[in-house]
Parts: structure tokens; sequence; C-alpha cells
């Protein structure tokens, strides 16, 4: 009887480890095509219209594939396990928050909301608030990027968007119990440099562009330059 007992926890210890490898692997593969999407996103020159048809096309079929991948689990992460594995899973959600927010931004520039993120996937997918804001600080990097190569032509609108979105965070009041309190302080701080790197841009650009040759954009790894009159 005692064999038989132990058996059985041996049986459902290792059917755990399988469900937690096949959603970790799961996890690197949506983090893999989110990460390509962005990429190919970042090519978009223009906001706030419709995706050039080759981007457009690029972009649909990785979502596709990563729905597809979220669905791939869900036997594994039904129920109970929702949460159980939820830890292993978060990863590429933010990934994917991340990829799916910059993809709406660039198309509408808004942000996303959660319930359209979790209308993109499967019921049994559980995606939390914390799993939301993460994906959101996360985006301010791409938007940083995408500004940077976007103010050349002019288009000043994205400082006003990160500035809104900076002010947001920073009035962030989350209660001790959430886990992602231990994250918060260092995405605030990288958040608060990228949209810091876009107001230096910005004024390089806007401001001082008289006085740059066609087509400068400031290098932005270094301090900022101290202006002296």
């Amino acid at each position: 009887m005692v064999t038989s007992i132990f058996g059985t926890f041996r049986d459902e210890l290792d059917r755990h480890h399988d469900r937690r490898e096949r959603i970790i692997k799961t996890s690197r593969d949506i983090t893999a095509l989110s990460k390509k999407i962005i990429f190919s996103l970042q090519r978009v020159r223009s906001l706030n219209c419709p995706l050039p048809p080759a981007i457009a096309k690029d972009t649909s079929a990785r979502l596709a594939q990563i729905v597809e991948l979220f669905r791939s689990v869900v036997p594994d992460v039904t129920g109970i396990n929702s949460w159980r594995y939820q830890r292993q899973l978060s990863g590429g959600i933010q990934e994917f928050i991340e990829a799916l927010s910059f993809n709406h931004y660039v198309q509408f520039q808004t942000l996303i909301t959660l319930e359209e993120i979790r209308r993109q996937l499967p019921a049994e997918i559980l995606v939390t608030e914390e799993d939301y804001i993460m994906g959101l600080f996360d985006l301010t990097g791409e938007m940083m990027r995408f500004a940077v190569t976007s103010l050349s032509a002019g288009m000043a609108g994205i400082v006003v968007d990160l500035r809104g979105m900076r002010s947001s965070f920073e009035s962030l009041s989350v209660p001790h119990r959430y886990g992602m309190l231990r994250d918060l302080s260092k995405k605030l701080d990288i958040m608060q440099g990228s949209v810091e790197k876009v107001e230096r841009a910005a004024y390089g650009i806007l401001v001082r562009g008289s006085e740059r040759p066609s087509g400068w954009v400031p290098d932005l790894s270094g301090p900022a330059e101290v202006e002296s009159f």
C-alpha cells in the first residue's frame, strides 16, 4: 500500500515537471516571436495609420502563431493550474503584451486595454493586472526607440504620449501584497530614463534643429549635453 501511494506521488511529480517544461518552452517561443513582431514594427515610419502591407502581413502571421502557442498550453493551465504555472508563463505573456500594445499604438496612437488583450487569447490563459502593467512598462522602451527615429520627420506627438505614460506610472500605488512590487522600482527607473532620452532627442531636433545638419539624430548613449551661453 505504501509503495502504491508513493507511486502515485511519483507519477504526479513526473506530470508536474513535464507540464512545467512544456510551459517554459512555450513561453520562450512566445517571447521570441513577440520580439520579431517588435523588430518589424520598428521599421514603420508613421503613427495613427494602417501598417504597410508587408509589415501588416508579417505581424498578423506571427500574432496568429503566438495565439496557437497559447492554445497549445491550455490543457496544462486549466483550473487550479492557471495559478500553479502562472510564473512560468508570465514572461511570455508580458512580452506578448509589449508586442501587441506596440502594434496597437503604432496604428491608433492609444494604449490597448487589458480587456482588449484578454480577448486576443484563449479564455483559459490567465492575464493578470501585473502582467499588463509590466508589459506596458517595457513598451516605453520600444516607444523611445521609435520616437528617436521618428522625431527627425517631425512627429513630436509621441513625446507627449511618453510623458503622459510616465506621469501615470509615477502615480501608481501598488499594495505590498503584489509580487510586482519588487520589480516596480527598477522598471520605473528604466522607463524614466527612456522618457528623458526622448526629451533630449526632441530638444536636439525640434528646438536646435536649425543648428544641426540635415538628417541629424542625437547620440543618446552618452550623458546629456550641458548648454553654455
